[in-house]
């Protein structure tokens, strides 16, 4: 008995066979990642925001290739100097050169959002995945401290603890990131709840998998989406914070650049050299804009029920 091949069979049993046959043309199946990543390249305002901030960092990193000037040089001879090919935004009331000032203040303005807005993703991350999960009396406890920090009136004990100890990056830092925390511990928390019952999570306890593991491996990664877009809008929060802060005296030390600081030190001089103030608060407002625009990008990207 012999075997006929695919090209002496019958019409009928080549159409079959055909359609056994692996199809080259067919698309591979597109992961989670890659399916985020091309919606974001269609986010126009998104990869501008990205391009901004990336721009804004790169020219704060490189502050001292930069800036004409150093940061505290002082030029005696162009106090409150208006704008000039020497000094291209002016000089302010001690005979700083503005553009290099406000090169370095990128630096801790920038530092301040990303390490606050970091501090709080942390905090508000262990608390609501906690309170989510084991829920219980730790889902009460942690709400009710949740409830307590947001009533908390967090000025007065800033102005207090500066008052007595005095300002500092560090502590503006610390600050901020403490006390910015707990919208987004409500919301893992909530995520948590409906996640935990579903059947990937209960079938990851009935076979044995520790707690940690099901929240780091399998609970977390369905929020990401939550924490990344509260992470961003935290960041230009505290940016900010930080220049209201500064600008009534109570955040970084004067002796340090920010754009916070550069606005308060231009106040005397808002009607006789207003690019002093026109400078930092353009710069400020473009950052938080770009931020924003990232934030509201990648949520879009990483929302699963988008095509």
């Amino acid at each position: 008995m012999t075997v006929s091949t695919a090209s002496g069979a019958p019409p009928a049993d080549r159409a079959a066979l055909a359609g056994l046959a692996p199809d080259l043309t067919a698309r591979k199946p597109r992961g989670p990642w890659r399916l985020a990543l091309e919606r974001l390249r269609r986010a126009r305002l998104a990869l501008l925001g990205l391009v901004v901030l990336l721009a804004l960092c790169l020219a704060a990193l490189f502050a001292p290739v930069l800036a004409p000037y150093g940061e505290n040089e002082i030029d005696l001879f162009n106090i409150t100097a208006l704008p000039s090919a020497e000094h291209v935004l002016g000089t302010d009331d001690l005979g700083r050169d503005e553009l290099t000032r406000l090169l370095y203040g990128g630096r801790v303005s920038l530092m301040v959002g990303i390490a606050a807005a970091l501090l709080s993703a942390g905090v508000g991350i262990g608390v609501g995945a906690a309170a989510g999960y084991y829920g219980g009396w730790i889902d009460a406890a942690l709400m009710r401290f949740v409830d307590v920090m947001l009533a908390f009136p967090a000025i007065f004990l800033l102005l207090i603890l500066f008052s007595m100890r005095g300002s500092s990056v560090g502590g503006v830092i610390l600050f901020l990131g403490l006390f910015s925390w707990m919208w987004l511990a409500r919301i893992i928390r909530g995520e948590f709840l409906s996640l935990k019952q579903r059947d990937f999570a209960e079938a990851a306890r009935a076979v044995g998998v520790p707690d940690g593991r099901i929240i780091l491996r399998h609970l977390l990664p369905n929020v990401i989406a939550a924490i990344v877009v509260s992470t961003t809008l935290n960041m230009a929060y505290a940016m900010l914070s930080e220049a209201a802060l500064s600008f009534l005296g109570f955040g970084v030390p004067p002796d340090v650049p920010t754009w916070g600081n550069m606005l308060n030190a231009a106040r005397p001089y808002y009607t006789v050299q207003p690019q002093l103030a026109i400078a930092p608060g353009l710069t400020l407002t473009v950052a938080v804009l770009a931020i924003n625009f990232v934030g509201d990008g990648l949520r879009d990207a990483l929302d699963p029920h988008r095509s």
